[in-house]
């Protein structure tokens, strides 16, 4: 591990690149209605872009990518990747047409599939198991504060000027971080660097040879379901049902996502650290009980009448439902071997992506669609009270990889 100073900046560049990672994604969803209404598209249509139109490519990439990571410069591959995702979000400000911007939201994801990974390989070899939650909750304010800039400086500039001009800002802003990252962050010794990574064919029998890790994928696929969905759709959701314009809806739900979030992944990745020194069951049960807690404020956000009491409910739902994320990636780094790292982090990502941002977007926009005809814009409702069920129903996964997760991470660590 690396002296302490050194690390808390590497902590800091690289959540930066994670702010970077949730803006460029999520900007398109602020601006989704004024996208849909220029290039006339249907809810279906909006929602492969939101969805798909990133995850697959983001996926079938990022195995690739994190086997790069593995065993070459984690340093050179986010570089390289944030330049790559940075250029290809401002060149969706220039797209003409619905496959042209399809063909863009493919490559971003590409690029951005060389964030995490690495990222979090790096984060692992820079700070000890029992400072990982903390850290990696750390980490994980980039969700939120790439979902707060990206949603209130999209509607915004979206308002003021154009959907456009809100996909290059975003894009242009990643390129002094993507230098800074090739010039200021050391590359640590992996904890296994005389130890061969082992071949290709070994690595996902290796990642899914333990139960906690088989039961924990299943979970964090449900959980990030209804997440992509809110996110991708609550905003649009807000200028639909309440008539909010894009800037009122944007800063309101981008700052609210942005604390509420931020306040419960600190938190969720301080209080585990604690309880897990005492026993490792901690990381299952914290996460199944804040998934079940959160859904009565997810369904209440969706379902009330009145604006402020929906955003009320939309706070309280994202600060409980975010509590569970430094426990997810500190037991994905902690049940595999150090030099699976990436590759673990990889294989979460495209089970969570493919489910979650593949599925949870395009199953709003097709129910929208279908059910249009009978409700209207309030379809949107229904909609995203199915998605709050699926994240309610990962309690029940995460409460199964309790039975084995104390065996499971002494075994990786021995």
């Amino acid at each position: 591990m690396q002296g302490s100073a050194h690390s808390r900046r590497v902590l800091l560049v690289l959540t930066l690149a994670y702010v970077l990672n949730f803006v460029d994604r999520q900007v398109l969803a602020i601006v989704a209605l004024d996208v849909k209404k220029e290039l006339e598209l249907s809810d279906t249509q909006l929602g492969l872009l939101l969805g798909p139109a990133f995850a697959v490519c983001f996926t079938l990439s990022g195995f690739v990518l994190a086997r790069i990571a593995d065993v070459t410069s984690r340093r050179a591959v986010l570089a390289l990747g944030v330049a790559a995702w940075s250029l290809l979000t401002a060149a969706c400000g220039l797209a003409r047409g619905y496959a042209t911007l399809a063909l863009l939201r493919f490559g971003v994801g590409i690029g951005e599939a060389t964030g995490t990974p690495p990222s979090h390989s790096l984060i692992a070899d820079y700070f000890p198991p029992d400072r990982r939650a903390r850290a990696f909750s750390v980490y994980g304010l980039g969700i939120y504060f790439g979902t707060a800039f990206g949603f209130a400086g999209g509607g915004l500039l979206a308002q003021y000027f154009d959907w456009r001009t809100a996909f290059l800002a975003a894009g242009l802003a990643g390129l002094p971080l993507a230098l800074w990252i090739a010039l200021g962050v050391r590359e640590p010794e992996r904890a296994d660097a005389r130890v061969d990574a082992p071949p290709l064919r070994a690595v996902l029998p290796a990642i899914f040879a333990t139960t906690t890790f088989r039961w924990l994928m299943v979970a964090a696929a449900c959980q990030a379901f209804v997440g992509y969905a809110v996110l991708s759709w609550g905003a649009p959701f807000l200028r639909r049902v309440f008539g909010l314009s894009p800037g009122q809806a944007g800063v309101a739900f981008g700052l609210i996502a942005g604390v509420a979030g931020a306040l419960g992944a600190l938190a969720g990745g301080a209080l585990v650290d604690r309880l897990a020194q005492r026993d490792a069951r901690w990381y299952a049960w914290l996460s199944a009980a804040v998934s079940l807690a959160a859904f009565p404020a997810c369904a209440t956000f969706v379902l009330a009448r009145d604006v402020a009491l929906s955003l009320a409910a939309f706070g309280v739902f994202y600060l409980i439902n975010n509590a569970y994320l430094g426990t997810l990636w500190t037991l994905v780094q902690g049940l595999v071997a150090p030099r699976l790292r990436a590759t673990a982090s990889a294989t979460q990502l495209a089970i969570t992506n493919l489910v979650g941002y593949g599925l949870g977007p395009l199953l709003v926009g097709w129910l929208n669609d279908a059910l249009a005809p009978r409700f209207g814009d309030e379809s949107i409702r229904a909609s995203l009270l199915v998605c709050a069920c699926v994240g309610a129903a990962s309690a029940v996964f995460f409460w199964r990889c309790a039975h084995s997760v104390r065996e499971d991470l002494a075994a990786a660590s021995s």
